[in-house]
């Protein structure tokens, strides 16, 4: 530690209020409107981290971190008995999307936010604010109004929410000047599915198989989230076995996606040859999954206590003659890629993400690092085995599309690096602890942390006494990788805009929920 780190101001210093003793792993404080606020400025000076924002009726949460050492995390909340609350995005704009949301499903309303059109709700639900604590009748359809963009030249593309291809539905606003972009604006909240109000009353069974389903993508780490939180808030360990497992498939699916995620991009940049071999090896990557754990995606394969299916020697075989295959093959692709003169020409300098965005969102995945943001949560906070596993956490500073690529390609060789090493050393040992089904005697709250293969995915949640749901809350790391999108895009030309939007990759379903 140096002489100025040991004089840097504690940022949690004054946040005082009652401690919430069934919280856990990090602490839960209630806190007053000007503790709350008090927070927020120190979010927009950057001594806190954003981690998360989220309600229930007449109180909001807010998850926050050192930004100078993310291992320290603090959940504040404040209550806003005439549903108000001083806005975080008032200052922080981070914040502003999760508050609007919050608002859309709560009708709790931050004090001084900018923006508070709808987000989440576009009048199509039949009811407003369908988690408050008073329900009211559905706000009437109304035109969205996007931000205006003046200029002699300037020009609108409306792009979505329906796409081409199979992507998910999003609504884009390009205004342009000529070929040039000068805004992005995104409307999102197609995918909303009301997971949060599902998850109201569920049972822990079948409130793990809706935390899968929030991304299919990344139902692994959703799978991973929720059932830590769940043994967080439970005092559950799950046995050593069960946690290898649940890295070997984490992993697996972190491959898979960055295969798939390379050669689209390279599709995108009219590299079509990349896509198809990239698709190939993702493919091989899903055969052995179903094979070893029954399902392609290994959904519903991780629940609290444990996991549901082990592995045998013969799979942990295929499974290290996968990696060896891959290696060897994703190995010719990146030369492909790397000696591609017209493909460097469409990634090189395109969409770059400044790192002081990066870092004022606190960008994680491939986004953030690829913008000089050393992120990992399999780090920081860190959990079970990767204390035990050697791997590196690449970390670029252009933060173009270029970047993004070359990060997934280095996670694409740590992942296999970590796959051979949770297979050669798997432990022996039982899958699931044996008060993984036992109900819970008493409410208790728990908080978790997981490193999907987009980044940071949080699951916070309130089991009541019978052992159900009382209030659970997930966030995708999209929340705060979309919003830089629209920076990135700006000062490029339309045609980029795919290229670019693939090499963010932002889940549209994670968001959404």
């Amino acid at each position: 530690m140096t002489m100025s780190d040991q004089l840097l101001p504690d940022p949690f210093d004054r946040l005082n209020g009652r401690i919430v003793a069934e919280h856990g792993p990090w602490p839960r404080i209630e806190v007053q409107a000007d503790i709350w606020a008090e927070a927020a400025d120190r979010l927009s000076r950057e001594t806190l981290t954003l981690l998360a924002l989220w309600g229930e009726p007449q109180i909001v949460h807010m998850a926050i971190a050192d930004a100078n050492d993310p291992n320290r995390i603090l959940v504040l909340s404040t209550s806003c008995p005439d549903g108000r609350y001083p806005s975080v995005g008032r200052v922080h704009p981070p914040a502003i999307r999760l508050e609007r949301a919050v608002a859309d499903l709560f009708a709790l309303v931050p004090v001084g936010l900018p923006d508070t059109r709808p987000w989440l709700d576009h009048g199509k639900w039949g009811v407003q604010a369908p988690l408050a604590a008073q329900r009211n009748d559905a706000r009437p359809a109304e035109e969205y109004g996007f931000l205006p963009v003046e200029g002699e030249n300037i020009h609108e593309l409306p792009v979505g929410p329906v796409h081409a291809g199979i992507i998910e539905p999003g609504h884009f606003r390009i205004s342009a000047d000529g070929e040039t972009v000068v805004r992005l604006e995104e409307r999102l909240g197609y995918t909303h599915k009301g997971i949060e109000s599902l998850l109201q009353g569920a049972d822990l069974e079948r409130a793990a198989r809706l935390a899968c389903r929030c991304s299919g993508d990344s139902t692994v780490a959703y799978g991973l989230a929720f059932a830590r939180a769940v043994e967080a808030a439970l005092g559950w360990i799950p046995p050593t076995r069960a946690a290898w497992l649940r890295a070997l498939m984490a992993e697996l699916e972190r491959l898979a996606n960055h295969l798939g995620d390379v050669g689209a991009i390279c599709n995108d940049g009219g590299f079509a040859i990349m896509l198809a071999h990239c698709s190939a090896l993702r493919e091989q990557v899903l055969r052995e999954a179903g094979a070893c754990f029954g399902h392609r995606l290994m959904m519903d394969c991780i629940v609290p206590g444990g996991v549901v299916g082990d592995i045998d020697p013969a799979g942990a075989a295929r499974i290290a003659a996968l990696t060896a295959d891959i290696r060897r093959r994703f190995q010719r692709l990146v030369e492909l890629y790397d000696s591609t003169a017209s493909m460097q020409d469409r990634t090189v300098g395109t969409g770059v993400l400044r790192r002081a965005f990066a870092g004022q969102f606190a960008a994680g995945g491939f986004v953030g690092r690829a913008s000089g943001r050393k992120c990992d949560a399999r780090r920081w906070p860190g959990y079970a085995p990767y204390d035990e596993l050697e791997f590196d956490i690449p970390v670029l500073q252009e933060g173009d599309v270029n970047a993004r690529l070359w990060i997934r390609v280095r996670e694409v060789e740590q992942s296999i690096r970590l796959i051979e090493q949770i297979v050669a050393k798997l432990p022996d040992g039982p899958i699931r602890t044996e008060n993984g089904s036992s109900p819970a005697n008493a409410a208790s709250e728990g908080m978790a942390i997981v490193e999907g293969f987009r980044g940071d995915i949080l699951a916070w949640i309130r089991i009541g006494a019978t052992g159900r749901i009382e209030r659970c809350h997930l966030r995708d790391p999209s929340w705060f990788q979309w919003p830089l999108l629209e920076a990135a895009i700006e000062n490029n030309i339309v045609a980029d805009f795919p290229i670019c939007n693939k090499s963010f990759n932002c889940s549209y379903s994670g968001h959404d929920l």
